[in-house]
């Protein structure tokens, strides 16, 4: 394992505190009627990401990492991407049981990382897993922007007439389909190649 910092208090875990405190903070704001509180979540949902961006950058440069961060980081990037996902379903854009599904396979496939990591046993992380993460944040900010879109103060009245009428179409859960079935096959991958390592005995002393 990478050398452990000796405070918990590294500007990589602030802001992967800071990337959970603004998970409320932007669902609350999307949810306004008022489109430019509207577009204040998603420029606050952009920053969490940023910070996501930039606090692996610095953990990588400087060698600063903790036990915490490495429970807390995967932690707050799931947190992210699920309270997107339930709000699309409440805005009635997704239907529920595909997000449970996705939710479930990060929840139990991080849970596995982080007791990896805990115990020191390196996992294998495919491909398919990183493009896994990229199309799941595609697929948000694409809603996003549509939702936006739908606002005719920022788009125009045809526009905004034509992105609620995608919205609402049900076209997204086609969409929502492939990035469930693709999830699910990556939670799947991961666990035929790393089923080993969670069924090794612990070192003495672990």
């Amino acid at each position: 394992m990478k050398e452990q910092s000796e405070t918990y208090l590294t500007i990589p875990n602030q802001l992967t505190a800071l990337r959970i405190l603004l998970v409320p903070v932007f669902v609350v704001l999307l949810l306004q009627v008022d489109p430019y509180m509207k577009l204040l979540g998603v420029i606050v949902f952009v920053l969490a990401s940023l910070t996501d961006i930039y606090d692996g950058y610095h953990a990588r440069k400087y060698g600063v990492t903790t036990r915490l961060g490495a429970f807390l980081d995967p932690l707050a990037d799931k947190l992210l991407i699920t309270a997107a996902f339930f709000l699309y379903v409440g805005m009635g854009f997704l239907s529920l049981w595909m997000v449970i599904l996705v939710v479930v396979r990060d929840v139990v496939i991080t849970a596995l990382r982080i007791y990896a990591e805990f115990k020191d046993r390196p996992v294998v992380t495919s491909v398919e897993a990183k493009y896994k993460t990229l199309v799941q944040n595609i697929f948000v900010y694409v809603v996003m922007a549509l939702i936006l879109m739908k606002e005719a103060s920022f788009s125009g009245a045809n526009v905004a007439v034509m992105s609620s009428r995608f919205l609402e179409s049900g076209y997204l859960n086609y969409i929502m389909l492939a990035v469930t079935v693709f999830t699910v096959y990556t939670g799947i991958s991961y666990l035929v190649s790393n089923w080993r390592i969670y069924l090794q005995k612990p070192l003495e002393g672990q």
